[in-house]
């Protein structure tokens, strides 16, 4: 049986693991666009029904970011749009980044 805390070892030890991950949440620390992503980040996104485990809020507590919306009746936005969101912005840290 695998227990959560050997999950998150193995994750830890894997020879391709990201140096840190960002969780995207709506229960977060940060705004997406306030961090600076590294080449060797990771994005988490949870399912859009349950999000992620309650382990995992903890032990990426400090690295939750969210993306804001002004629709107040809105929980969050959908899982690809968050990805697409999440994404672009690591890729666009790095573009402006080269061109300095």
């Amino acid at each position: 049986m695998c227990t959560i805390t050997m999950i998150g070892q193995r994750l830890r030890q894997a020879s391709l693991a990201p140096r840190r991950l960002w969780l995207f949440t709506t229960k977060a620390d940060h705004v997406y666009w306030d961090v600076q992503y590294a080449e060797d980040d990771g994005l988490v996104f949870g399912s859009e029904g349950h999000g992620v485990p309650d382990w995992l809020h903890a032990e990426l507590e400090g690295q939750r970011l969210t993306i804001p919306h002004k629709n107040t009746d809105l929980r969050s936005l959908n899982l690809s749009t968050s990805a697409g969101i999440g994404t672009y912005e690591a890729l666009r840290q790095f573009a402006v980044g080269e061109r300095r």
